[in-house]
């Protein structure tokens, strides 16, 4: 493959252009990016840079794309990368710091002129930083192994990012500028692609071979989001939350000592998993409450998406295992029976179905009961065997004809653990079919590699959680130590609570950092059809009343410290905020929709007022009902407070007429 540029010198031609100059190799054709047009222009070798060019104060080690936005396009550059670790002998990054170049020399990143502009690249800065991006100059961290080697002729003449897997490629749409030019070929070296996943690397020695253990995930772009505001699949068949992951173990027969630093191995295997959303169409809707209103919609077309979906992977990877990991009971039910109502309907020979009641199994602690599950897949995993290419003989030994699909209602906690359980149960056979472990031996009486094994999971399942749900994955103690404890159950309170707090009040953004990144909505160049971004438009009462109740609050501490004569003194005082600040939590609960971060992009309003075919659990935070709420204009279900309020207000959605805002049709 043609390697990418690891530096890059910016110069600033004034307002005229900015000029990107290779560090390496000296003389290679440069790159001028116009800010007047937009022109992308690749200078002939040798160029000599303007003499009225200054240079950039950072060094650039990649561009990531392009974005337009409502008053200007903009260059995203990365300005900071922290090493990983070398894998297949090449570097593995993580992008650490950003900067973006406005092409509008009217347009200042620190001062924008406008109130939208300011807030639109608020989220592509917050995206940017709260992501975890990795990428290497010279390898495609975005496909597993036998991908690569089953098109390593074809990978040879092409560039990295051609080669680059679709769903994986988490900056194609800001690349687009680059990537859908005439001289797209030539301009290869510069497109430096990224995915958004995570990656660890752990090396250990057992009876004289040094082993490598590396866990990669990738993030699928498509109906990429936040956990309540993506969930489910869409009408193209993608689903929330999709993660591919892949456990690469590199053996060498005959390491050089302790500390041989050689990268050639003897052995290459893999073992890939995939998670994903449920799906089927169904969502959560925010409400203030902690268990929002679970949402299930029976369309017509959701077995024809289903099959799509199942079809799509079993041409990607093979036959399909689907361990539904949902609860048989309770708020979760509804899910897991219209998951297997679609499912007994498509007839794909290739996809196999396996219920876990998870908690009912490991219930009391008993997490050890994982192996019951285990012991059910032995079949599939061994059917579908794992990846084993011979490196020393340059040989494929196996390849792998499947993989297990695993899904919970978040694809976080509970896919996480059993996810672990299956990668370590394959690779306890790994080691053993290569020799390196004896018939008799196991994983875990080896306490380097066991402990570097839980680890990485534990990082990874974090990672995951992290950018999906806000805080870091729950029963991690269980992957980390091999057993379920009660501050790890203590520690899961917490993270609940983290979870609960950014799911219902900074979410909003975070989805909106997403669509807008991935290209799954674009601004039109008017900023002030884009006005609702920014504004307030509910009604008074509804804006005041948060005040209110920290006014209340405030009150209610202030009268700790005043002096009283009896015990009595102060009694009606306190009762008088109490009641207030009773009231207002009251008022803010029944109307909690309207106290939610909304994404503003892309309204899910088509799902919360969905009143066709399906499963609602409750219509909660919807506001008062009855003639004096119509009256009032407090009911949630007419066309005054609650429909303004979803459409238009302060962390809501976009107005009706959003398509004078932007378009959500992805472009790519």
């Amino acid at each position: 493959m043609k390697p990418v540029y690891q530096r890059l010198n910016l110069f600033i031609d004034g307002q005229d252009a900015y000029t990107f100059v290779p560090v390496e190799p000296i003389g290679a054709q440069s790159l001028t990016i116009h800010r007047a047009t937009g022109d992308i222009v690749l200078n002939a070798p040798n160029t000599p840079v303007p003499p009225t060019a200054s240079r950039y104060g950072k060094t650039i080690y990649g561009i990531l794309g392009m974005i337009s936005l409502a008053l200007s396009e903009y260059v995203i550059v990365m300005t900071g990368r922290e090493h990983r670790a070398r894998l297949m002998g090449h570097d593995i990054y993580r992008a650490a710091e950003f900067d973006i170049l406005p092409l509008n020399p009217n347009v200042s990143v620190q001062n924008p002129p406008h109130p939208v502009e300011g807030h639109l690249l608020a989220l592509v800065r917050s995206h940017l930083l709260g992501g975890y991006f990795l990428f290497s100059y010279g390898w495609d961290l975005s496909r597993r192994l036998q991908a690569q080697w089953r098109d390593q002729e074809n990978q040879e003449r092409k560039a990295l990012w051609e080669v680059t897997d679709d769903r994986f490629f988490w900056n194609k749409f800001l690349q687009s500028r680059l990537t859908d030019t005439d001289i797209a070929h030539d301009l290869s070296p510069y497109i430096l692609p990224i995915i958004y996943g995570t990656f660890d690397i752990r090396t250990v020695y057992i009876h004289g071979h040094r082993i490598q253990l590396c866990l990669i995930s990738r993030r699928s772009r498509y109906r990429a989001g936040t956990r309540y505001f993506r969930r489910g699949i869409d009408h193209e068949g993608h689903v929330a939350n999709f993660n591919e992951t892949e456990q690469i173990l590199l053996v060498d027969e005959k390491a050089a000592g302790r500390l041989s630093l050689a990268e050639k191995f003897t052995h290459k295997l893999g073992f890939t998993q995939i998670r994903g959303s449920v799906p089927v169409f169904w969502a959560e809707v925010n409400t203030l409450r902690y268990k929002p209103d679970l949402q299930v919609m029976e369309l017509q077309e959701t077995v024809d998406t289903v099959m799509f979906h199942l079809q799509e992977q079993v041409t990607e990877y093979g036959g399909q295992s689907l361990i539904n990991l949902v609860n048989q009971k309770g708020h979760e039910q509804p899910v897991k029976e219209a998951y297997e109502r679609a499912v007994s309907q498509v007839e794909i020979p290739e996809v196999k179905y396996q219920y876990f009641d998870f908690h009912n199994e490991c219930k009391h602690m008993r997490w050890d009961r994982i192996s019951v599950l285990i012991e059910k897949m032995q079949e599939d995993l061994v059917q579908q065997g794992y990846f084993h290419l011979d490196a020393a003989h340059n040989t494929i030994v196996q390849t792998q004809t499947g993989v297990v699909r695993t899904n919970c209602m978040d694809n976080l906690d509970r896919t996480n653990v059993v996810q672990a359980a299956l990668a370590k149960w394959t690779l306890n056979h790994q080691l053993k079919a290569i020799g390196v472990l004896s018939d008799n031996e196991e994983l875990d009486d080896f306490e380097a590699l066991s402990r570097g094994f839980r680890e990485m999971w534990a990082d990874h399942a974090d990672l995951i959680s992290k950018a999906y749900a806000g805080s870091g994955a729950l029963k991690t103690d269980f992957t980390r130590t091999n057993k379920r404890t009660k501050i790890g159950a203590l520690e899961d309170g917490y993270k609940s609570v983290t979870r609960y707090i950014k799911n219902n009040h900074f979410d909003g953004a975070r989805q909106d950092g997403f669509d807008l990144v991935t290209g799954a909505w674009t601004p039109q160049k008017n900023p002030v059809t884009a006005a609702s971004l920014i504004a307030d438009t509910r009604p008074l009462i509804i804006r005041s009343v948060p005040y209110i109740l920290s006014f209340s609050l405030f009150m209610i501490c202030a009268g700790l410290t005043l002096p009283r004569t009896s015990d009595y003194s102060l009694l009606y005082y306190f009762m008088l905020w109490f009641i207030i600040a009773s009231l207002a939590i009251v008022f803010m609960m029944v109307h909690g929709i309207e106290y939610v971060s909304w994404p503003r992009l892309i309204p899910p309003t088509d799902i919360i007022h969905y009143e066709g075919p399906g499963f609602r659990s409750a219509h909660n935070g919807k506001g008062f009902t009855g003639p004096l709420a119509q009256k009032l204009d407090l009911s949630g279900q007419s066309d005054g407070l609650g429909a303004r309020l979803l459409f238009n207000g302060r962390k809501r959605a976009l107005t009706v007429n959003g398509m004078e805002e932007g378009t959500k049709k992805r472009v790519d």
